[in-house]
């Protein structure tokens, strides 16, 4: 099961928590906050039931997320398989788009040989992918010009 992402304003800034008080605002476990406090979350010194600050449950939870966060340098695309942001493999970069100014960009994982995914503006593939060859993909012209069906099929069976 994936990991549940906590949002850190659910904690009130100025009220402090108990660990089951914690859990109820925040929806985890009891197990996870004390894994927590474990971790480093701070706590009211000499508490008993154990206090948590609001405004320190948020300022930890926010570091905690922003420390797990890997963003993409120009020429890299993030692999999900190595959880980390790789050059695509040979140079080679395709962007399909989506709509008329945006669309995604796909590659192949230097390292893992898996196809990797980048949303990004028609625009901005310079800046993103500099010094690469990307090729713009086109639809099919099969799904571009298509025939208009006969909206009356009684009178085709008929002739």
């Amino acid at each position: 099961m994936s990991a549940k992402r906590i949002n850190p304003r659910l904690a009130k800034l100025h009220r402090s928590y108990s660990v089951e008080e914690v859990t109820r605002t925040l929806g985890v476990h009891k197990g996870t906050v004390r894994n927590w406090i474990k971790a480093g979350l701070p706590t009211v010194e000499g508490a008993r039931p154990v206090l948590i600050l609001g405004i320190e449950l948020r300022g930890w939870l926010e570091k905690r997320r922003k420390a797990a966060k890997r963003p993409c340098p120009p020429g890299t695309i993030y692999c999900f398989k190595c959880r980390e942001p790789r050059p695509p493999a040979l140079g080679m970069v395709e962007y399909v788009p989506m709509n008329a100014k945006s669309g995604n960009l796909k590659a192949m994982c230097a390292d893992c040989e898996t196809f990797m995914h980048r949303r990004t503006r028609l625009g901005s593939i310079d800046a993103v992918m500099p010094n690469l060859d990307v090729q713009i993909r086109e639809a099919s012209p099969s799904l571009i010009e298509r025939t208009k069906p006969s909206l009356n099929c009684d009178k085709l069976t008929e002739q």
